[in-house]
């Protein structure tokens, strides 16, 4: 058998198994050969069954690695980004702050990654994942303790809301001075949650991911690491799909309370939390497995051996830093002054804002531009995203270890891919949608009042509560926030729901419900867009391109350092990931989004919560421009390293050859 034209079996030095074979004085054993042999074995000390050494390989490792990325990405990057417009409802919290809980699992793993992945490099890195299985179980029960604390959802018990609005329907619409909400107070327990689970993460994207490339031949590190990746992606397509189905689920569902109201309407919470509880328990099966396996698999020393160094400049200077732990200062000044290293990671970091902002935010932009519910919205966020990530990470990787590209033409790869995804950026130019007509938020009433107040002439006499929202749509195809601002003063049950009748703001009907000309039916008027394929197939074809670079951008950056270094590059690669990308991208958008709220909802002391209605044409133009800006940045820094790298000196490779010139005579 060779490689690169050398016969392995005259390098191979013997293994120790081979050494003690040997008749005459080498069969006496090696006491330090039986040591490494033993930290080889899978197992805990001395108890290392034959039944686990079946696992004590590098594609052992790879399942449980991806399982607990599966179980990870369902909770982090699955159930919160489905659950935060839920949660948003639940706990009277704008998208600011929903952001903001976003953002504290990564504010965690900037705290940390750092030391984790310089002191992690000399530990027993399997065991520092089973630690990771332990808190990111940990952080996803503790997520869920707010519906445990906060006690039963109440909705409020005013359903039809009807003008006019009898004085014994006021029981609501008290203000006590200086009174707040305490369910905004939830929102430090989050933030806890998020961050165990920021410190359960880090060790799995820094030591875990050096673990695999240690583990195998440099032709094959881009494959395993695109698996692992992908299957990381597999957790949030999971974690889509599994909690948009819950949220059609009422929140109290195990408290046997009456609910009047169904998933369709605006004040409906879905049970969020039953995946976090399950998901907890289901990660912390996964301790046991990772503390079995060794220190380093068997094969690891053979292989890094016949590794050759692609550093940056070779490294030289850097050689014999990190060997200690005093030299941490050091060791992280070397990795600063990396010109190839710290552009490409910021590269990936400015990519990291946009891919974070629209994970957290895709459900809520698909909910609002196109008209449908949550869940609905939830599902095809997560039938985009999580394929067109995994695809374009197992298409990237596939290709680089197809092609065996080297650390340049790997750099030159991930220009390529962000420059197909900068072109298909323009998605948002053409397939988009306006706001359908909305009394006193897009348009008058007839004619009459002044747009941004719900209150005209014709509702005046009404009383309407503002804090009560039950939006209907009329026989004018004009949405109204409520029956009462339709000026509705009857209604009645039909098959369909309710329907409203006698609506005084309602003058000019174009259809008739059951023969009610001036009615209402309960919820949002119909969405007459007809852009939503055109949406999911270009945006597809983004995020395809888009996470094409993932995998080629982490093989790079284990490649332009030095081999002590790898796991330490990781940790920096990943805390600017964070501090620029993951942590201000969904507070960034969360902003963005807020910005083109037209009309939030307020309680009866004129306070804002969440926001009902949104500008759709500034919300999709403002999100196109956060996210056309990152990646032309991210292109720049990209080109930028393409340029400053210094492949290693030939010398190396010609040596290597000339070897392999003087075996092939001998031969």
């Amino acid at each position: 058998m060779k490689k690169n034209g050398v016969d392995n079996l005259a390098f191979e030095p013997p293994s120790p198994e081979q050494r003690r074979a040997v008749p005459g004085p080498q069969q006496s054993p090696d006491p330090q050969e039986e040591e490494e042999a033993a930290e080889e074995l899978c197992g805990w000390g001395r108890c290392a069954p034959p039944l686990l050494q079946l696992c004590n390989n590098a594609k052992g490792y790879l399942l449980f690695y991806s399982l607990l990325s599966v179980f990870q990405g369902i909770i982090v990057n699955g159930l919160i980004n489905v659950s935060i417009s839920t949660i948003e409802k639940r706990y009277e919290l704008n998208s600011s702050l929903t952001g903001l809980i976003s953002a504290s699992y990564d504010i965690a793993f900037c705290v940390l990654c750092l030391f984790i992945s310089f002191y992690g490099e000399r530990g027993h890195k399997p065991r520092w994942l089973a630690f990771a299985s332990f808190l990111i179980g940990l952080g996803s029960l503790v997520f869920s303790l707010p519906h445990f604390l906060s006690g039963v959802y109440k909705y409020g018990e005013k359903l039809d809301d009807t003008c006019p609005v009898t004085n014994s329907q006021f029981y609501n619409a008290t203000c006590t001075p200086g009174s707040k909400s305490s369910l905004s107070n939830y929102l430090y327990v989050f933030i806890l949650g998020q961050l165990i689970l920021g410190a359960g993460g880090t060790p799995l994207y820094t030591l875990g991911t050096a673990f695999i490339d240690d583990s195998v031949p440099k032709h094959k590190a881009s494959v395993y690491i695109g698996i692992g990746y992908s299957m990381s992606l597999l957790g949030p397509a999971v974690g889509y799909v599994l909690g948009g189905q819950l949220l059609n689920i009422y929140v109290d569902f195990n408290q046997q309370v009456r609910t009047d109201i169904t998933p369709d309407d605006p004040r409906w919470v879905g049970a969020w939390w039953v995946a976090f509880v399950v998901c907890s328990f289901c990660t912390w099966l996964l301790v046991a497995p990772f503390s079995y396996f060794p220190r380093r698999l068997p094969g690891t020393q053979r292989i890094q051996a016949e590794k050759i160094s692609e550093a940056h400049d070779d490294g030289k200077e850097h050689k014999d830093m990190g060997k200690d732990i005093k030299n941490f200062p050091w060791t992280l000044w070397s990795m600063l002054r990396n010109p190839v290293l710290m552009c490409l990671v910021i590269a990936a970091a400015v990519e990291a804002l946009v891919a974070t902002g629209f994970a957290t935010f895709l459900p809520k932009f698909i909910e609002n531009q196109f008209g449908f519910s949550s869940s609905y919205s939830a599902t095809l966020g997560g039938v985009v995203l999580v394929p067109g990530a995994a695809l374009g990470q197992i298409i990237s990787g596939t290709l680089v270890s197809k092609l065996k590209l080297d650390c340049k033409n790997v750099i030159k790869f991930i220009a390529i891919t962000c420059s197909i995804a900068l072109a298909l950026n323009s998605v948002f130019l053409f397939a988009k949608c306006g706001n359908e007509p909305f009394a006193g938020v897009s348009e008058t009433y007839n004619g009459t009042g002044m747009l941004s107040n719900l209150t005209a002439p014709c509702n005046m006499n009404c009383r309407c509560l503002r804090s009560v929202y039950l939006p209907v749509c009329g026989t004018d195809e004009v949405q109204y926030f409520s029956p009462c601002y339709a000026g509705c003063s009857s209604v009645s049950i039909q098959k369909s729901g309710k329907v409203y009748s006698n609506c005084s703001c309602i003058v000019n009907p174009k259809t008739a419900f059951n023969n009610f000309t001036n009615g209402a039916i309960t919820g949002k008027c119909t969405s007459k867009c007809t852009a939503l394929p055109a949406f999911l197939f270009f945006f597809f074809l983004t995020v395809v391109f888009t996470f094409m670079a993932v995998t080629p951008t982490t093989v790079a950056i284990l490649r332009c350092v030095p081999d002590m270094h790898r796991s330490f590059a990781m940790g920096v690669h990943m805390l600017f990931l964070r501090l620029i990308g993951t942590i201000p991208g969904p507070i960034l958008f969360g902003v963005a989004i807020d910005n083109s709220c037209t009309l939030w909802s307020v309680d009866n002391c004129g306070k804002s919560g969440a926001c009902w209605v949104y500008n759709n044409h500034l919300m999709a133009y403002t999100l196109m421009g956060i996210s056309a800006t990152c990646k032309v940045i991210s292109i720049a820094f990209t080109v930028i390293a393409f340029v400053l790298y210094k492949p290693p000196p030939v010398k190396t490779s010609a040596s290597q050859k000339d070897i392999e010139t003087e075996m092939s005579v001998q031969l």
